[in-house]
């Protein structure tokens, strides 16, 4: 993968430099990614979130602390939000923060229900206060739907629901913002709001317990079978860079062009990579080059949806997104991450990812 310039002038037209932009959960995963890039960009980021959940992840690798202001803190804690909104005066928010695992949901229900619905109302509320914000995306799950185990996508107007309380959550956090984009922010010219709906995302810097790739990556790297419950089961798979250029298209819309933007937004991949999770593993360990897994379902009992995809068509109809990368390309930007990271500085390891795939975007971003 060649390095290259990101070429600020023509990717959103500059829109995000000099911009202040608040991102929570920003030592996470999907954060640390989108962080990166707006650093990129030129924005002025600031974080909000709890310490992050690995210290071998993105954020702590690529020296993000020193990149961006860094600021822990609890979702739910609305005041020490308000505190931040007031001192930093954002223009954008992504709001990513979230107890982002299923099986995990089904151990802390209460718990993550007040981080993922009412996390989400802190930070609206303080959108609907702040006197500088004018563009807020609010990222939820492709979960978020009432799952009926159907073939074809769902889309943005499908019902809302969830069997498990993280898929719950998820709906319920897009219903309040619904709720406050019709109340307050409709009839607020210059303030918009959207939700931004992903499919299973995965990348380097990824090591939450529970997820297919952290847990094949941990058990290649140690030359342990790979353990996969429900191999059969389809899910719409997509490299984390292909959803986060979307939530960065969604602002700098919103931003440039206002109230017919916002709503609700799918960001997931094509239907070549909407697959069962016992191929995805297939292909991961092909790339790996060795290992091999075996099916645990039997010890386990919790539900987990059997058939889950996503209909784009309003994205690429309207937004001009589509995705960059087949299954294997992300499989293999996946793995050179995770085979180079010890080796290699790992900012100049994303941020060569991230050129390489914004190179793809930039001639599809808008004038």
């Amino acid at each position: 993968m060649e390095d290259m310039e990101i070429d600020l002038s023509r990717m959103f037209g500059g829109f995000y430099r000099g911009k202040n932009v608040l991102v929570t959960g920003h030592t996470g995963f999907k954060g640390s990614w989108l962080c990166l890039w707006l650093y990129l960009l030129g924005a002025r980021v600031v974080g909000y979130a709890l310490d992050p959940p690995a210290e071998n992840g993105n954020f702590s690798l690529c020296g993000l602390r020193h990149r961006t202001v860094d600021i822990r803190g609890d979702i739910r804690d609305g005041a020490r939000l308000k505190q931040i909104f007031d001192l930093y005066e954002p223009e954008i928010v992504f709001h990513l923060a979230a107890q982002p695992i299923v099986r995990r949901s089904y151990e802390i229900p209460g718990e993550t229900f007040e981080t993922n619905v009412m996390g989400t109302v802190e930070v609206l509320e303080n959108i609907r206060l702040s006197r500088t914000v004018k563009t807020g995306v609010i990222v939820t799950s492709d979960k978020c739907y009432e799952n009926r185990e159907q073939l074809w996508g769902y889309r943005e107007e499908d019902a809302l629901g969830g069997y498990d309380p993280y898929s719950a959550s998820k709906g319920c956090a897009e219903l309040v913002a619904a709720a406050y984009r019709s109340s307050f922010f409709s009839t607020r010219p210059g303030k918009c709001v959207s939700t931004a709906r992903a499919g299973n995302v995965f990348g380097g810097g990824d090591w939450a317990e529970d997820r297919l790739v952290p847990d094949c990556i941990r058990a290649l790297q140690s030359r342990s079978p790979v353990m996969i419950r429900n191999p059969e089961s389809v899910r719409p798979w997509q490299h984390v860079l292909e959803p986060l250029y979307g939530y960065l298209l969604l602002a700098y819309q919103m931003a440039e062009k206002g109230s017919r933007y916002t709503g609700a937004w799918n960001f997931g991949p094509d239907p070549d990579s909407v697959v069962p999770v016992g191929r995805l593993a297939d292909e991961l360990i092909s790339l790996w080059g060795s290992g091999e897994w075996v099916d645990c379902s039997e010890y386990t009992s919790l539900h987990e949806t059997a058939m889950l995809s996503l209909d784009c068509t309003k994205a690429k109809t309207f937004l001009g997104w589509k995705p960059r990368m087949n299954l294997k390309k992300a499989l293999e930007y996946t793995v050179e991450w995770y085979r180079d990271y010890r080796r290699e500085d790992v900012y100049a390891l994303c941020r060569r990812q991230i050129a390489a795939y914004s190179a793809a975007c930039i001639k599809a971003a808008p004038d």
